[in-house]
């Protein structure tokens, strides 16, 4: 049967939540999945904070990459980063819930484009992150089961 993208990016995003340990233990949920773009959400916990009592950068950073990997998995390639680049604007707080929304900036042949905008609670902008990916050998899941 053949499937659209839409059903494609379901199917690759299930498959990789269902395995996704590191996204797991850090409490993100997938909100929205779909060709070439994610959204995923993280309440940020007590012992995310660092030094400065905000939340740790490299938990913002764990959040986009995650959201960036289901946003360049989705076409049920396997792919994987090349390079990403993140730019932090505001601090974000114990209590406060961050969602990460991507989307796909360009793919050309193997190679992808990705900006995933991170934001609290508010609407406010926390980071922006973008992310390069290459598409390897094999699919995130059999389309066929």
């Amino acid at each position: 049967m053949h499937k659209t993208a839409q059903q494609r990016a379901e199917a690759a995003a299930a498959a990789m939540y269902a395995r996704d340990r590191a996204s797991l233990v850090l409490g993100m949920k997938l909100l929205a999945v779909g060709p070439g773009l994610a959204s995923m959400q993280m309440p940020v916990r007590e012992d995310m904070a660092n030094v400065h009592n905000n939340c740790h950068g490299g938990l913002i950073f764990t959040l986009a990459d995650s959201t960036f990997a289901y946003a360049c998995n989705s076409h049920n390639r396997n792919a994987v980063a090349v390079t990403c680049v993140i730019e932090y604007m505001r601090p974000a707080y114990v209590g406060d819930v961050l969602t990460a929304s991507g989307r796909e900036q360009g793919l050309e042949g193997r190679n992808g484009v990705y900006d995933i905008r991170v934001e609290n609670q508010k609407g406010e902008l926390v980071a922006l992150f973008r992310g390069k990916s290459t598409q390897i050998r094999g699919e995130v899941t059999d389309l066929n089961k």
